[in-house]
C-alpha cells in the first residue's frame, strides 16, 4: 500500500467513498473541494495497485489539529490502511507544530474507536445525539 497528499482531482472519488462509508452523513464534493482550499488543511490517500483504498484528511491550528475524516473501503479495511492514513496524519500535525490532535467518532463505530485507541488517542468526552440521527460522539485526543 502507499500513501500520497489528496490532489483536486482526487476529491470526487473521495466524495463518492464518503457516500459508501458514512451514508448517514457524507461531505459533499463542494464540502471536501472547500477543505482542500484551505492553507490548514491537509489530506492523505491510501493507495492499492492504482485504486484509492481509503483518505484521511486533518485540519491545523496554531498547536492543535483536528482529524476531520478517515475512511478505508470495505475491502481494504482491516489490511493497514486506516492505521497508514492516522500515523501520517498526526506525524504532519507534529510536524508543524501540533501538540494535541483531536478527532469525533460515532460511538457505535467500535471498529475506529479501537484502532484510535491503539494509537494512543483517549476519549475525552461525548457530545450527546451530537449527529442528525441522534447518535452520540466520542470526542478524542492524542498528545503529541
Amino acid at each position: 500500500m502507499t500513501f500520497r497528499q489528496w490532489r483536486y482531482s482526487d476529491i470526487l472519488k473521495i466524495s463518492e467513498m464518503e457516500k459508501e462509508c458514512f451514508p448517514q452523513e457524507p461531505w459533499s464534493f463542494k464540502t471536501l473541494a472547500s477543505c482542500f482550499g484551505s492553507d490548514n488543511f491537509y489530506g492523505i490517500i491510501a493507495e492499492e495497485c492504482g485504486e484509492t483504498a481509503g483518505y484521511g484528511s486533518i485540519s491545523l491550528a496554531p498547536d492543535t489539529a483536528d482529524i476531520g475524516n478517515i475512511a478505508v473501503a470495505e475491502v481494504y479495511r482491516r489490511c493497514g490502511a486506516g492505521s497508514g492514513i492516522l500515523s501520517r496524519l498526526t506525524e504532519y500535525a507534529g510536524a508543524h507544530g501540533a501538540k494535541k490532535v483531536f478527532l469525533e467518532v460515532r460511538v457505535s463505530n467500535s471498529p475506529a474507536i479501537a484502532m484510535y485507541l491503539k494509537h494512543g488517542f483517549k476519549g475525552v468526552y461525548a457530545r450527546t445525539r451530537y449527529y442528525t440521527d441522534g447518535e452520540d460522539c466520542l470526542v478524542m485526543a492524542k498528545e503529541l
